[in-house]
């Protein structure tokens, strides 16, 4: 029972669409020792992929779009001085070209949401989804990796 601090944990939380994971991200953030990122690859996927979005142009200039960057910053020291960095992650915005090295430095958790309920509420939004806008081929990338 020493005075030493605790260990920070840099928490990457892997997730595809529709898998709950802003709830689960919102009840992290209410803890007084974690300081929350939602989607730190957003802008840069925006910015390499064009793909439409209403508001894409604000989104890339607001936020780093260097995916170098959002990496030293995720596994740089934590912000606020908290203890524990969440990061909700979305697998699709893990282009091609990202680095993978810096997982390493990370806690990675996987949030897979029971198929079926997944892509029911998929649908609503995206009557015709692929399997890559699933995100299921990313995060198995994303875990046979790390």
């Amino acid at each position: 029972m020493g005075d030493n601090p605790p260990t920070p944990l840099r928490l990457a939380m892997w997730c595809g669409p529709r898998n709950i994971s802003t709830a689960l991200m919102r009840a992290w953030g209410n803890r007084p020792d974690t300081f929350v990122v939602d989607e730190p690859l957003y802008a840069h996927y925006l910015r390499e992929t064009r793909l439409p979005h209403a508001m894409a142009a604000e989104i890339i200039e607001r936020y780093e779009a260097d995916w170098e960057k959002v990496a030293a910053w995720l596994t740089g020291p934590i912000p606020e001085g908290r203890t524990i960095f969440y990061q909700k992650q979305m697998c699709h915005h893990m282009l091609p070209g990202i680095g993978l090295d810096w997982l390493g430095q990370v806690t990675n958790c996987f949030l897979i949401r029971e198929p079926r309920e997944m892509l029911t509420s998929l649908m609503k939004k995206l009557p015709n989804p692929t399997l890559t806008d699933t995100a299921l081929p990313q995060q198995l990338e994303l875990f046979n990796h790390v």
